[in-house]
C-alpha cells in the first residue's frame, strides 16, 4: 500500500511538472495613453517581470494617438533589443509615436477598422515642426523597418530578397513628400487601415481581440496571459520624470531661489525652490539615477551663486562655476551613468537630458523677466512691491531733511559699498550706495545726491 502511495505521488508531481513546462505564459502591457515617462516606465517595468516570468512572448495591447518621440525611441530600442518575442494588438489606433512602437515589434496585428501611420512630428499645438525634426523621424522610421531584415524569395533560378516590411512605407508614414507608386502620392502623409497594412506585410492579421491573436494566428492553445499591473507609484513617478514636468520644476528651483535672494528673511519662493527640488530629484534618486554627488553638485553650485551675489564682487569665476556645476547636476541626475562611467548612457538619453535642463533654465529665465515687469504694476504682482516714489518735496518725510546738508561733502567708505554700504562723514557714520558698482573698504568718496531717504555717492 505504502508503495503504490508513492508512485501514485510520484505521478500526480510529474504531470503537474509537464503541464506547466507545457503551458505558454504571455506577457501583455497596456498601452492606451500618450505615449511619455509613464508608457516608458511600464515597458521598462513589464519586461523586466515578463523576463522573470521566462514568458514566451511580450504582447502589446496598443490604442494610441502618440505622443513624445524621445519616449517612443526608448521603448523602440527596448523592443528591438529585446531577447523575448514582442507582439501587438493594435486596438483602434497607432498613430504617430505608436506607428513607431508598433513596427518595431516582432509581429504587428489589428482589430478590425484600426489605423497605423501618420507619424509626421508636431509640437503640442499640432503644427508640423521643421524639416530636421522630420529628418529624424524618416531616418528612425526606416531604420526600425528595416531592422526586421529581409525575406528569400527563391523562385525558380532566380532569388530575391524583399523587405519584411518596406522602409520606404515607413518613411512615408512621416513624410508628405514620399511617392510610393499606386500607393501614396505626393502630399499625403500615409496611414494604413488595417486590411491594408496585411496588404502591405505591415500587418501579421486581423483579430478582434488579444484571445484570437494567441489562438487563431499564433496556433498556441494552452496559455495562460499575465497583465501589467501599474502601482499608483508607478504613476505618479512616471508623472514626476515626464520631461515636461521636470523643465517647469527646474524653472521652479531656479526662478525661487532667485526671487529669494531679491527679498529679506525666508518667504514663499524659496518654500517653492525647495518642494521643486524634492519633486525633482525624489523619483530620480529612488529610480537609481540621482546619485549623491550629482545633488551635491547642484547644492555647491546654488552655494557659489549665492556667494557670488552676496560676498564676491563683480562677476566671476565663482558665479560661473556655480551655474557650471548647477547645470551639471541637473543633468547627470537624468542619466543612467555610475559614476563618471557614461558606457550604458545612450545618446539619445544624453540629448534628452540636456534639452530637458536647457529648456527649464531658458523658462526660468523668461519666468524671472516676467514676474520682474510686472510687481508694482498690475494683477496680482501690484501689492507685491511699492511702485509710486515718495519723493521729499511731495511731503513724503521717512527721515530727517538734515541729511540734504551732507550732500556734496566727501567722506571715506568704512564698509565695502556693493552698492550699499556706510561711509564716514566728519566722523559721523551713514548708510550709502554706490552709483558706481563696487567700492572698496578706505576708499575716499563724494556724497552727489539725497534722494527717497538715502545718500548716493562716487569715488573722489
Amino acid at each position: 500500500m505504502k508503495y503504490n502511495y508513492i508512485i501514485f505521488t510520484f505521478v500526480f508531481i510529474t504531470k503537474c511538472l509537464l503541464v506547466t513546462q507545457a503551458e505558454t505564459v504571455f506577457y501583455k502591457i497596456d498601452l492606451k495613453k500618450e505615449i511619455g515617462s509613464t508608457t516608458w516606465l511600464y515597458v521598462k517595468n513589464g519586461f523586466a517581470e515578463a523576463d522573470s516570468l521566462k514568458s514566451y512572448a511580450v504582447l502589446l495591447h496598443m490604442n494610441t494617438y502618440g505622443g513624445e518621440v524621445l519616449y517612443a525611441d526608448s521603448i523602440r530600442t527596448k523592443i528591438l533589443n529585446s531577447k523575448i518575442p514582442v507582439y501587438v494588438f493594435i486596438d483602434n489606433n497607432a498613430a504617430s509615436a505608436g506607428a513607431l512602437i508598433a513596427i518595431s515589434c516582432d509581429k504587428i496585428f489589428m482589430r478590425r477598422g484600426s489605423s497605423i501611420g501618420a507619424a509626421t512630428v508636431v509640437d503640442q499645438t499640432g503644427q508640423k515642426l521643421p524639416d530636421k525634426y522630420q529628418s529624424y523621424m524618416r531616418a528612425t522610421m526606416r531604420a526600425t523597418a528595416e531592422a526586421h531584415g529581409k525575406d528569400t524569395i527563391i523562385n525558380g533560378k532566380d532569388t530575391v530578397y524583399k523587405w519584411k516590411r518596406d522602409p520606404l512605407i515607413a518613411e512615408a508614414m512621416v513624410d508628405d513628400r514620399t511617392v510610393i507608386p499606386n500607393l501614396i502620392d505626393s502630399g499625403k502623409t500615409l496611414t494604413f487601415t488595417a486590411m491594408e497594412a496585411v496588404k502591405y506585410d505591415y500587418c501579421e492579421g486581423i483579430a478582434e481581440n488579444v484571445t484570437e491573436v494567441i489562438e487563431n494566428h499564433l496556433k498556441i492553445t494552452d496559455y495562460r496571459i499575465e497583465t501589467f499591473k501599474p502601482t499608483a507609484w508607478d504613476n505618479i513617478k512616471g508623472f514626476l520624470m515626464s520631461s515636461v514636468l521636470q523643465s517647469i520644476l527646474i524653472m521652479l528651483i531656479i526662478g525661487g531661489i532667485y526671487f529669494e535672494l531679491q527679498s529679506p528673511g525666508i518667504g514663499f519662493p524659496l518654500a517653492v525652490a525647495l518642494l521643486s527640488g524634492i519633486l525633482y530629484f525624489a523619483p530620480l534618486y529612488i529610480d537609481g539615477l540621482a546619485a549623491n554627488w550629482e545633488i551635491l553638485l547642484f547644492v555647491i553650485g546654488i552655494i557659489l551663486i549665492g556667494l557670488e551675489i552676496f560676498v564676491v564682487p563683480g562677476f566671476g569665476v565663482t558665479g560661473i562655476s556655480g551655474i557650471i556645476l548647477v547645470i551639471t547636476g541637473l543633468t547627470l541626475s537624468l542619466l543612467n551613468n555610475i559614476d563618471f562611467d557614461f558606457q550604458p548612457v545612450k545618446n539619445h538619453e544624453v540629448s534628452k537630458a540636456l534639452l530637458t535642463v536647457i529648456g527649464g533654465v531658458g523658462l526660468s529665465f523668461g519666468l524671472i523677466i516676467y514676474i520682474s515687469s510686472k510687481i508694482g504694476t498690475k494683477g496680482i504682482f501690484r501689492k507685491i512691491a511699492l511702485n509710486k516714489t515718495l519723493e521729499n518735496e511731495s511731503g513724503y518725510l521717512g527721515v530727517p531733511l538734515e541729511f540734504k546738508e551732507i550732500v556734496g561733502k566727501s567722506g571715506i567708505a568704512s564698509t565695502v559699498l556693493r552698492p550699499s554700504g556706510r561711509i564716514s562723514i566728519e566722523g559721523k557714520i551713514y548708510d550709502a550706495v554706490s552709483e558706481e558698482g563696487f567700492i572698496e573698504k578706505g576708499t575716499e568718496v563724494n556724497v552727489i545726491r539725497y534722494e527717497t531717504g538715502q545718500l548716493y555717492v562716487v569715488r573722489n
